[in-house]
């Protein structure tokens, strides 16, 4: 299970931060208001070109394949079942996404404002 924040850096690129969410000495994370719960499938092979998260959300994958995520400099994350990740590029050059590995499920939780 990886917790991974994705923003914009001073630099005008996306990074990647892995998120300590869940320490093993805490049973719950902070609570953090929500907008909605959309769910989305994905079809293996879906590919999104350059693009920026059209708000801060979370992206939780729940079942399928993976989300094979690339940033400005060519890092390369790839996020499956049980994986949540803070999409907060908003600005800059933003990521590309692909489905991989089979059919993607995903539930994508705008934060709050």
């Amino acid at each position: 299970m990886a917790f991974v924040r994705c923003y914009t850096g001073a630099d005008g690129q996306s990074h990647f931060e892995d998120l300590d969410l869940l320490p093993p000495e805490v049973e719950r994370s902070i609570e953090q208001a929500a907008a909605s719960i959309t769910f989305t499938r994905s079809p293996d092979g879906r590919f999104s070109d350059w693009h920026n998260a059209p708000r801060r959300q979370y992206a939780i994958f729940l079942s399928g394949g993976q989300m094979e995520v690339v940033i400005g400099d060519g890092t390369v994350r790839r996020f499956g079942p049980g994986d949540a990740v803070l999409f907060e590029d908003l600005t800059g050059q933003g990521h590309t996404s692909r489905s991989v590995g089979g059919d993607r499920l995903t539930a994508i939780v705008p934060l709050a404002e």
